[in-house]
Order: C-alpha cells, then sequence, then structure tokens
C-alpha cells in the first residue's frame, strides 16, 4: 500500500508505515456536489499541513498515541465521469484498509465521500451504527439529479442497513424531515444538545456496539469552525464535541472515522488545525480504550 512521508502529524517513518499502523488516513480531495461554497477539495491537504503543528502528547489522557502508528495513503484522484463513479473509487480505496483490520480515518473533501467509507466498513461489520456529527441532515434521496450528493450522504447510508444517529442538526429540509419520521431516526439537535441534560445519554442508548463516526465540520458552530462550505449558527464547541467522542470511544467500538467539510480560508487556519486536532484526539480516544 503506497503512502506519503511525511502525512498525518508529519509522523516519521518507522512512526507511519503501513503495515504496523493501527490508524490509516485516507485524504478524499473531491467537492463536485458542493451546493454553496466551493473549496472542501482543498481541505485534506490544509488538514494534513496543519496537523504537523499539532502535540503529539495529548495533555487530557496524558499519552503518545501517535505510537500505535499512523500511515497516510496517497489521496484519492477526483473521478471526472461524476459522482457515482467517485463513490466507487472511493470504496475500492477504503476496502483493503478495512480487510487489513486497519481503523480507517477519512479526510474529505464534501460530505458525499462518506458513503463510499461507510460502505466499505460495512464489508466487514455488518451491524454498523454511524454517529453523525453535522448541522444538516443529509438525508434527501437525491440532490441536484444525483443520489450521491453531499446533500443525500446519510441516506445512503440508511439504504446501506446501518443505524444513524445524527448530532447537533439545526437545519433540516422538508423531505429529510419526512424520511426521518418515517424511518424512525431521533436525531440530537444542537438545541437538545444546548438546552438538554441527558443528550449524551440518548446518543449512548441510540448507538450500536459497533460505530462509525461522520464529523461535518459544520456541526461545530462556526464561531469555532468558520472554513466550511455551508456554515449554519448555533452549533456544538470543542469540549461538547469531544466530550461525546471520549464517552462513545469508552463505552463502544469505534472502528472508523471521517472528518469533511473543511473549506480552508485565506490568511487563516484556525478551521483545519482544529479538524487535525480533532482526528488526532479522536485516535487517542479510541487507542486509549485499547
Amino acid at each position: 500500500m503506497q503512502t506519503c512521508v511525511p502525512g498525518f502529524l508529519g509522523l516519521e517513518a518507522k512512526d507511519s508505515d503501513y503495515k504496523r499502523s493501527r490508524f490509516v488516513v485516507l485524504p478524499i480531495p473531491y467537492d463536485a456536489t458542493t451546493s454553496y461554497n466551493v473549496g472542501t477539495r482543498h481541505g485534506p491537504e490544509a488538514i494534513l499541513r496543519a496537523s504537523g503543528q499539532v502535540e503529539l502528547f495529548d495533555e487530557e489522557l496524558g499519552g503518545e498515541f501517535f505510537r500505535a502508528g499512523v500511515a497516510t495513503l496517497l489521496p484519492v484522484e477526483a473521478e471526472a465521469r461524476g459522482p457515482e463513479a467517485m463513490h466507487e473509487a472511493i470504496f475500492r480505496a477504503a476496502r483493503p484498509v478495512v480487510s487489513a483490520g486497519k481503523f480507517l480515518f477519512g479526510l474529505g473533501g464534501e460530505h458525499g465521500v462518506s458513503s463510499g467509507l461507510v460502505r466499505a466498513v460495512m464489508t466487514k461489520h455488518k451491524k454498523l451504527s454511524v454517529l453523525q456529527i453535522d448541522a444538516h441532515s443529509d438525508l434527501r434521496d437525491a440532490y441536484h439529479g444525483s443520489p450521491y450528493s453531499h446533500a443525500s450522504v446519510m441516506r445512503r447510508v440508511v439504504d446501506y442497513g446501518a443505524t444513524l444517529v445524527p448530532v447537533g442538526i439545526r437545519a433540516v429540509s422538508a423531505e429529510d424531515h419526512r424520511f426521518m419520521k418515517r424511518a424512525g431516526i431521533r436525531p440530537v439537535t444542537a438545541r437538545d444538545c444546548m438546552m438538554t441534560e441527558d443528550w449524551v445519554d440518548r446518543i449512548l442508548d441510540s448507538l450500536g456496539d459497533t460505530v462509525y463516526v461522520t464529523i461535518d465540520i459544520d456541526g461545530l458552530d462556526p464561531a469555532y469552525a468558520p472554513g466550511t462550505g455551508t456554515p449554519e449558527p448555533g452549533g456544538l464547541d470543542w469540549y461538547q464535541v469531544t466530550g461525546l467522542l471520549r464517552l462513545v470511544a469508552a463505552e463502544k467500538n469505534i472502528v472508523a472515522a471521517d472528518i469533511v467539510e473543511v473549506m480552508p480560508l485565506p490568511g487563516q487556519t484556525v478551521t483545519e488545525f482544529l479538524a487535525a486536532r480533532l482526528a488526532y484526539k479522536l485516535m487517542a480516544y479510541v487507542q486509549a480504550r485499547k
């Protein structure tokens, strides 16, 4: 498996060798179906560059969790034939990583990339729950003529048979609302996270034992992550997200994850650094449980 060095976290070759690494980062620079601001295709490169500034010692957990090994694969090349062909390319790139028993960590790109990643993970983990941290429900059957749009990605995940647990939602179309009612999907909204005390318990109770985490960076409030294509006010903060992820990692078996929708802004690196730090935090939580 061909990797790039330096990759995520700027690790030396001995700590980023594919064969010995538990974690494998797959960059997917793609944003063909975005419907507002364009530029998330530059997200993976920006996150990788920012990750070189992340401290390798985790002050919360008191350890250097990169020592489990973090390999970074070459980016998945964008498919000119369209979203369905890109979905298949992502699936083909991700499946060998999953088959090898690695922890797959996708870096988008638009949120549409997640369906190919989840589909690959489900070839190994049939009973999968997907924890979706996001501002938008993304449950349209198709958007702008494509069932593989960023606005349809969670609908595909449900079609694959995964249990969906949306968190931080605060922008829902009428079609999405009707589908959630019909499918019995009960989102934990951003308002719930702010106004109720049992929101984390609701999430833990809804998730099965095996979990995929997808983090659309717009799930966080734009005050913390302004660099995204479709910002929505009223989002989550750093400690809400990391606190939730730590508890999920402690109680469930997180087997793969992605962070998507980072759109670098000229003159600042706030969002890509947050994404890089969040990715390493999640790796640390997963490794600490082991």
